[in-house]
Order: structure tokens, then sequence, then C-alpha cells
């Protein structure tokens, strides 16, 4: 059985930086794009930025785990290789985490790796990674 896709559209102040970001930085490949707005391939999601400086930004935590999460954000589930070679890539890049990456409820259920920064628009992306898949949904 195949699983949904889904689909996002979010702000950006610039389409050249999101292009950068997202294409360049993350590896999205890049679909359809208009003077107005991007697709890219996010882990086979269809991810849209769309050109909307005002609307950009983070503005809202949550408590977490003793950190604050930014309320609005989004990402994608990793594999463990996977989320420790991006965490490097990020770091290699000179990306300023939002919460540095780090292993969540350690020795509890749902227990994961987890980053949080912010795309050059303010967006909150997080990316996590499970050792174990079934403790994605975890109580």
């Amino acid at each position: 059985m195949t699983r949904p896709r889904f689909h996002l559209a979010f702000p950006v102040r610039d389409l050249a930086e999101a292009r950068s970001f997202y294409g360049g930085l993350l590896g999205c490949p890049e679909g359809r794009s208009s003077p107005d707005w991007i697709d890219f391939d996010f882990y086979g999601h269809q991810i849209v930025a769309h050109l909307s400086p005002d609307e950009c930004g983070h503005k809202n935590t949550s408590s977490v785990d003793g950190e604050d999460v930014p309320v609005r954000h989004f990402g994608a589930i990793l594999t463990v290789p996977e989320w420790h070679a991006l965490a490097g890539k990020l770091e290699d890049a000179g990306i300023k985490f939002v919460i540095e990456p780090q292993i969540r409820f350690e020795g509890q259920p749902g227990e994961q790796a987890t980053m949080f920064f912010l795309d050059p628009s303010g967006n909150a992306l997080e990316f996590k990674a499970f050792a174990d898949d079934s403790m994605v949904f975890a109580k």
C-alpha cells in the first residue's frame, strides 16, 4: 500500500533564497514554478513556497520536554543515518539551530532525535528520526 502524499504551502520573503535553501542546501528537487511560487519535492511530498513576505516567520513557542518549540513548523521524519548526515550538513553550512540536534524523550516511548532551525524567511523546520519506527505514534 502506498501512503498519500501531503501538500503544504507556506510563505517566503524571497524566492531566490527559498530556491537556494530548499533546493540547494536541503537538496529538494524543484518542480513547477512561477514568478510567485516554487514547488519542491520534499522527501516525496509537495511543498510550495509562495512569495508573501508579510506572512513570514514564526511567532509563538510551546514547551515540549523542556524546550521552546516553534508552534508553527514542518519537517520530515528521516532514518537515523539520514538525520545525522543532515545535522552535519547543516552544521557545516553554519545554520543556527533554534533547538540543537539532540535526543528527546530519552528512554521513554517516542524517543527521537530532533533538531529545529529556520529557513531564510523565518519558517521553522523540524527534522526527526526514530531508532524504532514503531515509536512514531507511541504514547
